[in-house]
């Protein structure tokens, strides 16, 4: 079973098979002077990813650089576990992150809330990562990876405070982790590029978001690298379906809020009726309905559903 895919530039994107499933989440490997790394998901992922290394014939001992668009666990939780097959790696995260990839146990808190019983299967181990292999990257900062080849870090939140994007000069793609939302490649013989955005708590901020979205949109990528999962090269449909659905997500939550009282209640009727849209305008558009990919949404519209009670209840 290959895991790898050859996305041109240098890039390579291997399948991590989070949850369990194939084109959950994502890693990137750049073959740059500077072997760097984009996100390695959680720790139940980590031997995916070195087999990804192995198939590609990198020793984890060459990889200079491992960056973590953002510390939620599907992104970052298995970091640290990863770094200790690298000991010549430094860690790159958001400044609002840093302190929690030392001390894991605020995230691993907030993960049990929202995950109960299912932690220790979806995120277990989560290991620190020794402070002296953390480095800060601020909003404009830089990373020069090889001759050519400079990756600019760019303040993003909306998805989450401690989310940063991150150019890459040679590709002039951005890697946007959940930024500017979730790609499902399920479904593209169908309808082409399909994105919707990614509302999760407890820090979505849709103003952020769309200010996220014009920031990487002025910059004028060529390509969008998702955290979930895959390449686009077609930016300006990304943009306009975040536009789209947000606003969807929003109206649909307000409408629900209006009926119920009881958050858990509220974020189920708002999952239902998000996936009944969803799964209308995608069957409507050709996809089965037995596709695989609505068992997806649906856990997806599940996290979404509950960070949008949240944030309109911080209201």
């Amino acid at each position: 079973m290959q895991q790898t895919v050859d996305l041109g530039n240098d890039i390579s994107l291997v399948d991590l098979y989070d949850l369990k499933m194939p084109q959950r989440t994502g890693s990137y490997i750049i073959d740059a002077d500077e072997l760097t790394i984009v996100e390695t998901s959680a720790s139940p992922s980590i031997p995916y990813l070195l087999q990804g290394l192995e198939e590609l014939n990198i020793d984890p001992k060459d990889v200079k650089h491992l960056i973590v668009t953002h510390i939620h666990l599907d992104h970052a939780g298995g970091a640290g576990l990863f770094m200790e097959h690298c000991p010549n790696a430094t860690v790159y995260v958001h400044p609002r992150g840093k302190r929690h990839l030392a001390d894991p146990s605020k995230l691993i808190k907030g993960a049990k809330v929202v995950y109960g019983d299912k932690f220790d299967e979806l995120f277990d181990p989560i290991v620190p990562i020794a402070e002296e292999r953390l480095v800060e990257k601020a909003d404009g900062e830089q990373l020069n990876i090889g001759k050519g080849r400079t990756l600019t870090f760019h303040d993003s939140p909306g998805h989450a405070k401690h989310h940063f994007s991150i150019h890459d000069s040679k590709s002039n793609g951005f890697f946007t982790g959940d930024t500017i939302g979730v790609l499902y490649p399920h479904v593209k013989e169908y309808v082409g590029d399909f994105v919707l955005p990614s509302t999760s708590p407890n820090q979505f901020d849709p103003v952020a978001m769309l200010s996220s979205l014009e920031k990487i949109e002025e910059i004028r990528p060529d390509q969008i690298f998702f955290g979930h999962f895959g390449q686009s090269s077609n930016p300006f449909s990304v943009y306009d379906q975040i536009r789209n659905w947000l606003p969807i997500f929003l109206s649909t939550t307000e409408k629900v809020l209006k009926e119920f009282d009881e958050d858990e209640q509220a974020a189920e009727a708002i999952s239902t009726q998000l996936m009944t849209q969803v799964k209308n305008y995608l069957v409507e558009n050709g996809v089965p309905p037995e596709s695989d990919v609505f068992d997806l949404l649906m856990l997806d519209l599940d996290v979404c559903a509950m960070g949008l009670v949240d944030y309109f209840k911080k209201q």
